[in-house]
């Protein structure tokens, strides 16, 4: 007779001591499999844990025939008895590992074919698999230990997240996910509609509209695990679509938003990292951060802070600086201390990490323990100047000082780089610590490659109250009320008091070049709705993928994702995207034009419409 999967008494993870004697029925995969002379020892895994089964063919010699026959990953049922393992198997560390099961009768559900890639833990490690292939077979990679851990690890992340913000009186309400087309960011993914042809929806990049038009329509505290889609170009660690906490707050500020958003990292760090993190955290703002760390997102963990140093080269004869000084840049640099005894090899390592970020050049200076100075500029260099450059960066004997020259935000990239490899190759940040940090009053435009004035974070952020007054007349001047978070140097949320005055949103949308015909056109419903008592709100969207890959220590959020794309955006699961068949294109009323694009794909080729 069949065993009944559907009468499991057990999970694999749940069997203990307290269960010795009982009979059992268990279902799962064959994880591992040992024969040692006829009586078959199976690690049995499912999501709950593993459990050791025997199968004895003296004791059931039908069992023991399965038993023997059965592959890597076979889906199983088994019935038998709960024993003790004999003492010299007793696994302490494991939550089952005093007892096995001795089975009485097994069945085979499901076989496996012979796997892609190995999925059992190692503990001898192995090569990494290829992440394409992983990708590709994602459901097997998802059995692998680590990804079942980030599956329950997000679970818990997101459960947590709603009970607290539930707690705290918000509710939860969806948003669209066919939407208009508002093209103020990334470009938008669009969907041909069949019922009105030539017309198009487009996939949320974020519900930011739509959660503004709740707090028009009373909601007063909302929230949304949200699914948000970008169709950006391959960027290092980006998805295309990602899921994102929307958060937002009726007749609230600033200090409303960072009060709530710094109790619930609090709660996330305590419920599920058994972490402390401060009540209140530090803010800094945009110029200082730039100024002291050549970043909007600084790693405070540690110190190797920027010093500008420019007014020490002011007269120098040293072409490449003194270019840059006249063109209106500035020479800054980072002191390394201890670092005087750096090789010539060192040095270029760290001069090409430099210039991959944009820097022309390092220009390093020694300040060594016998008292005397050597620079790869020396010279151009008086004693006199070398003594005021180690007093501006506070320098002493065995540190070192490297700077580089040029435009401002230049230079703040490449030395902030440079700083970030530093710290991680000398040891410099302290295992264990977090560091969260709010970081305030960002510029509200800039300008982009072809000089036109975009917004720094979306259309709708309030401008600095004090700083409204030049929103046309010199925009690049206005600050916002805007703040990011940002988590040992990662920026993990956006947010702003938003404009609840229909007359200020025009005013920064004719700013942006807008015409009136096209603001009509792109937001007059949105327009329209803040016309009709709009309360003062603010809200934060911290991006949840980064947020786990941070908590977990992932170094990549694909791999805390279930089923995330490559970097080019490409799905080796379900080789998506992929052509489609004319005639549903003929429905739509679409005709290709290009044909299609090929995708490179590990080797393998497909197709992609063009």
């Amino acid at each position: 007779m069949a065993l009944d999967y559907t009468g499991r008494t057990h999970t694999c993870g749940g069997i203990s001591a307290a269960d010795l004697g009982k009979t059992v029925t268990l279902c799962g995969w064959v994880r591992h499999v040992r024969d040692l002379g006829g009586i078959v020892f199976i690690r049995l895994w499912d999501r709950y844990g593993e459990s050791q089964v025997v199968a004895d063919p003296e004791h059931a010699p039908e069992a023991g025939r399965v038993a023997a026959d059965c592959h890597l990953e076979y889906v199983v049922v088994l019935r038998g008895a709960v024993r003790r393992r004999p003492a010299d198997q007793v696994r302490p560390d494991q939550p089952t590992g005093e007892v096995e099961v001795l089975v009485d009768s097994l069945e085979v559900l499901s076989p496996a074919k012979p796997l892609p890639f190995p999925i059992a833990d190692d503990p001898l490690g192995s090569a990494p698999v290829n992440e394409e292939l992983r990708l590709r077979h994602r459901y097997l990679d998802l059995r692998r230990g680590p990804m079942a851990e980030m599956l329950r690890f997000r679970h818990r992340f997101m459960l947590a997240m709603r009970n607290r913000l539930a707690e705290a009186g918000f509710l939860e309400i969806e948003t669209p996910v066919l939407t208009r087309s508002t093209p103020e960011g990334a470009r938008d993914f669009l969907v041909p509609s069949r019922v009105y042809p030539g017309s198009f929806y487009a996939l949320p990049q974020s519900p930011q509209m739509y959660k503004q038009l709740l707090m028009v329509a009373g909601a007063d505290r909302y929230f949304q695990i949200a699914r948000c889609f970008r169709d950006e170009d391959a960027r290092s660690d980006r998805q295309v679509e990602f899921t994102q906490l929307d958060l937002e707050m009726s007749f609230a500020g600033v200090e409303e938003v960072f009060a709530v958003t710094e109790g619930l990292f609090g709660h996330l760090w305590a419920e599920l990292l058994g972490v402390e993190l401060p009540v209140h955290w530090p803010r800094m703002t945009y110029a200082e951060a730039q100024q002291r760390y050549g970043s909007d997102k600084p790693d405070t963990r540690f110190g190797l802070e920027l010093v500008t140093l420019s007014e020490v080269f002011r007269d120098t004869e040293l072409s490449f600086i003194k270019g840059a000084l006249d063109g209106g840049g500035v020479v800054r640099g980072i002191r390394v201390p201890g670092q005087a005894g750096a090789s010539r090899k060192t040095l270029d390592v760290w001069e090409n990490i430099a210039r991959s970020a944009g820097a022309g050049g390092l220009v390093w200076v020694k300040w060594l323990e016998d008292g005397s100075w050597n620079a790869s500029i020396k010279k151009y260099l008086t004693d006199a100047a070398a003594g005021e450059l180690m007093k501006l960066c506070g320098a002493g004997p065995g540190d070192l000082l490297l700077l580089a020259a040029g435009p401002a935000g230049r230079v703040n990239t490449a030395l902030s780089r440079l700083r970030l490899a530093l710290g991680d190759e000398l040891g410099l940040i302290p295992p264990g610590r977090w560091d969260v940090l709010w970081v305030v009053e960002f510029p509200l435009f800039e300008t982009d490659d072809q000089g036109r004035l975009t917004s720094s974070h979306h259309p709708f952020t309030m401008p600095h109250p004090d700083d409204l007054e030049r929103l046309e007349s010199d925009p690049l001047s206005v600050r916002s009320a805007s703040y990011d978070i940002v988590v040992n140097g990662v920026e993990i949320a956006s947010g702003s008091p938003r404009i609840h005055d229909h007359e200020v949103q025009r005013r920064v949308f004719h700013t942006l070049g807008l015409s009136e015909e096209a603001v009509r056109e792109r937001f007059g419903f949105f327009l329209e709705g803040l016309s009709y008592g709009t309360p003062p709100h603010a809200g934060i969207a911290p991006g949840l993928d980064r947020l786990i890959a941070l908590m977990l220590g992932r170094e990549n959020i694909r791999e805390v994702i279930p089923f995330p794309k490559t970097l080019r955006a490409y799905d080796p699961l379900t080789d998506a995207p992929s052509a489609v068949d004319p005639a549903q294109l003929a429905e739509l009323g679409l005709r290709l034009e290009g044909g299609t694009k090929k995708i490179a794909r590990g080797g393998d080729e497909g197709t992609q419409s063009g």
